[in-house]
């Protein structure tokens, strides 16, 4: 296999692990754990939580961390945490002991998707490949349709809750290795292959802002269907036991997905596809509580699939582009914006459920998050325009 490719695949397979398992399993195994623990509604919201809790600490660690060497000591360090803390979900029922362990599972989750797209976006540009991370996302979708399909396995294999938990630390390790071997260590040369310097090319501070404002919106956004989408397909009359194939929908739509925006922006610019990707999910957030049937559960998955994929994809590559050599410097900051609606949604919005006996309020909060960072990416549209027109002026 060709350098590229392996590249490439140790790429997806860490999101599979990192993210895929050691994060999404959490989404289909959680209305198991709510019917066979001691688990209710606002405890899987905040479980959700430190999750995220974990993962803003790990964007820290991505953003403070500017040697190379020392991310992809990280990224491996991610790989093995991703494991331990999945096996660790099946040996405990404690709540204190999930929490520390959802923890830690969500500082692995950078390995992923800061670390290795970090890596991975150095690399390529190095090589003087296109310089998108499209391909490598297609992890985050695989992942997702992955989950679903062994949830639902296991379940017809008569597996509890434990018995899933296991299940899944097992396909973890054995894709850990692959993931673990490919990817190269770091050039930490200031040059191209050919010889051409790399140089960063900061945003102005205006636009920082805004794009982390927009950013922090559509993490909002993600992290309500994102957690808790199975259940509430599950809660609605007529579709209990639909939330597993839903999810794997949403998996589907998002893998080939990432390959499309980058082709999207490349016709119309970064700032004009986020807006479209915006716009785009707030409908597919809408959709299971506008309509409360198996048709609206299928459609809002295929399009939330669709575009919060897009939304990080291309973020994360135009932080990687602003500085291409330490690419995760602003992906690191752009995931704290990202991580803090993270932590707030899904604790907000489980207790608004427990409390409830619904999401909608939740559903319909997320939305209104996502229509505001659409508002967001026209000021920064605008801003981009008359930047660029300054510099022509200017030249």
């Amino acid at each position: 296999m060709e350098q590229r490719l392996k590249v490439l695949f140790a790429g997806i397979l860490s999101l599979i692990v990192t993210v895929g398992v050691a994060r999404f399993s959490y989404t289909p195994i959680l209305p198991i754990m709510l019917e066979q623990t001691g688990l209710d509604t606002a405890g899987g919201g905040w479980l959700a939580s430190f999750n995220y809790i974990g993962y803003l600490a790990g964007a820290l660690a991505a953003a403070a961390v500017s040697d190379l060497k020392l991310k992809d000591r990280l990224y491996r360090l991610c790989l093995i945490l991703a494991v331990a803390t999945t096996l660790g979900m099946a040996l405990t029922d404690n709540f204190l002991l999930w929490s520390v362990l959802r923890l830690v599972a969500g500082f692995a989750a950078t390995g992923g998707l800061l670390l290795a797209s970090a890596l991975i976006l150095n690399w390529l540009i190095r090589h003087q490949y296109r310089s998108e991370l499209g391909v490598h996302f297609i992890g985050m979708g695989a992942g997702i349709a992955l989950c679903s399909l062994l949830v639902e396995f296991f379940a017809r294999s008569g597996l509890d809750w434990q018995g899933q938990w296991l299940g899944f630390a097992g396909v973890a390790l054995v894709l850990a290795v692959p993931a673990w071997r490919w990817m190269p260590p770091p050039d930490t040369g200031g040059k191209t292959r050919s010889g051409q310097a790399l140089v960063d090319r900061p945003p102005g501070k205006m636009f920082s802002r805004l794009l982390h404002l927009a950013y922090f919106c559509a993490g909002w956004g993600y992290v309500i269907s994102a957690t808790f989408i199975v259940d509430i397909v599950q809660r609605q009359p007529g579709l209990e036991g639909s939330g597993n194939w839903v999810f794997l929908v949403l998996g589907l739509a998002a893998a080939p997905a990432v390959i499309a925006w980058d082709r999207i922006a490349r016709r119309t610019g970064y700032i004009p596809a986020l807006f479209l990707a915006y716009l785009l999910q707030l409908v597919g957030i809408m959709l299971p509580a506008l309509q409360p049937n198996l048709i609206g559960a299928m459609a809002g998955a295929i399009l939330f699939g669709s575009t919060f994929i897009g939304c990080v994809g291309l973020v994360l590559t135009m932080a990687g582009r602003f500085y291409p050599t330490k690419p995760a410097k602003l992906m690191g900051r752009m995931t704290l914006a990202y991580g803090t609606a993270q932590i707030l949604a899904p604790a907000i919005t489980g207790m608004l459920a427990a409390r409830l006996g619904s999401y909608d309020l939740g559903l319909y909060i997320a939305a209104a998050m996502v229509g505001l960072g659409a508002l967001l990416m026209t000021l920064l549209w605008r801003l981009e325009r008359d930047e660029l027109a300054l510099e022509r002026h200017s030249g």
